[in-house]
């Protein structure tokens, strides 16, 4: 499965994320209180049985926020998920990959472009920059520059996992 960049509105995000991130903490916090109160009522109490009824509502949280994550409103959401998950893997990649960009390695530098893109996208829909990040910076310049040289466009349009199985990990 291959990812594809969107754009999405930042200010929706930030709002979409806060409000989410508030009704899973509410919801853990009430279904924990509620399935350690019936555990404890049910067995005597003990430290344990609170352990217990905090890991049930942490199962209950997240599988209602599986189900939810399908639905429309949580296209944002869904997206930044994913972009953050193929942005750790190929994170995990990046020393390979800049070694094959430095050969002249075209998918490496394509992954490249993908990570920097993904890495610009993703701090615009947080709210932050990259510019506290000189070495980030340096060679996301690098990258533009190898691409113009090729005759390739400055930006990818998405990124295809099974491009890293031609890298080796770390």
């Amino acid at each position: 499965m291959s990812f594809r960049f969107e754009q999405h509105d930042p200010e929706t995000y930030r709002r979409k994320a806060k409000m989410i991130s508030l009704a899973m903490a509410g919801q853990l916090i009430v279904l924990g209180l509620v399935f350690s109160q019936l555990l404890q009522a049910a067995f005597d109490g003990g430290f344990w049985l609170n352990l217990v009824g905090v890991l049930l509502g942490l199962l209950a949280t997240s599988m209602t926020f599986a189900v939810l994550r399908e639905r429309p409103w949580m296209t944002e959401m869904r997206y930044v998920w994913q972009l953050k998950h193929y942005l750790s893997r190929v994170s995990g990649y990046l020393p390979a990959l800049r070694r094959a960009v430095e050969e002249g390695n075209g998918t490496a530098l394509a992954i490249l472009s993908f990570y920097h893109q993904g890495m610009a996208q993703l701090a615009e829909l947080n709210g932050r920059t990259l510019d506290d990040d000189a070495e980030l910076l340096a060679e996301r310049q690098k990258v533009r520059i190898a691409r113009q040289e090729q005759g390739l466009p400055e930006t990818v349009d998405g990124f295809d996992p099974q491009d890293l199985a031609a890298f080796k990990r770390g």
